[in-house]
């Protein structure tokens, strides 16, 4: 265990090293993904200047779900590049083979491809709606911020989850689909909003299925003390983010299985 994380510093420092080796580069490609995010939520800061409030949710408490979704959609995209990108460069070219002759996990080996640092300007963004949130909205309770850290965690377990799901899939497809944006940038966009906003088998979807709903809607409904106008108990926010690795653990299930079944490919 303790060879497999001095192997993940190591490779994580070098993807560091190497960004970091033109730093106009990559703080401009930060900058740019920092005002690309923010326009969105001026979007949201648009809708809510024009009808004030969505399901009992006004600005400042929305400014919560933005936040929580995005910062841990950022460290996800930071840590996942390599299952973003497996298709492409793993399977169709066969250099998947290389990685199972060594001695280390497939998934570790993954992880460490890039640890990419441009999402940081999604990551800053979203700190800042949170934190403007956190401000602004009335009645936050100070002994439900503990949440915070515990909904981000889940949520980045969740997203990473989404993209070795999506790796997996390529064991089938070979190049990965880009249907499967529809769980990530489509669930970063669907988790901004309050969940009775959705239909009713949305709901079920974004809640079971997911879990998007556990790890950003219902800790901030606990936090902001709203009552759960769906039916479940207040508590539940407390343990709905280990959803997050719950979802995680499933698809590191599913990409095992896709691993045994690799027959390898290539042209």
């Amino acid at each position: 265990m303790l060879d497999g994380l001095t192997l993940y510093r190591r490779m994580a420092a070098a993807s560091i090293k190497a960004q970091l080796r033109y730093p106009g580069t990559f703080a401009m490609q930060a900058a740019g993904n920092f005002v690309t995010t923010l326009l969105s939520f001026f979007g949201l800061w648009s809708l809510f200047r024009r009808f004030g409030s969505i399901a009992g949710w006004d600005l400042a408490t929305v400014a919560l779900l933005y936040g929580l979704v995005n910062i841990a959609f950022a460290v996800a995209e930071t840590l996942g590049r390599g299952f973003e990108i497996f298709g492409g460069e793993y399977v169709k070219t066969g250099n998947f083979d290389r990685l199972l002759l060594r001695p280390r996990s497939t998934l570790l080996l993954l992880l460490g491809h890039e640890l990419r640092l441009r999402p940081i300007g999604r990551f800053l963004q979203g700190a800042f709606v949170l934190g403007a949130g956190l401000w602004m909205a009335p009645h936050v309770s100070i002994q439900t911020l503990w949440l915070l850290p515990w909904a981000i965690a889940g949520g980045a377990a969740m997203f990473l989850g989404v993209l070795i799901g999506q790796a997996a899939l390529c064991f089938v497809t070979v190049e990965g689909l880009e249907v499967v944006n529809v769980l990530t940038y489509g669930g970063v966009e669907a988790g901004q909003y309050p969940l009775p906003m959705f239909s009713r088998w949305l709901r079920r979807f974004l809640t079971w299925v997911l879990p998007l709903a556990g790890i950003c809607y219902y800790p901030a409904l606990l936090m902001v003390g709203h009552a759960d106008p769906l039916g479940l108990p207040s508590w539940f926010g407390l343990f709905s983010p280990g959803m997050g690795f719950m979802f995680l653990m499933v698809m590191g299930w599913f990409w095992q299985r896709g691993v045994r079944g690799y027959v390898s490919s290539g042209s």
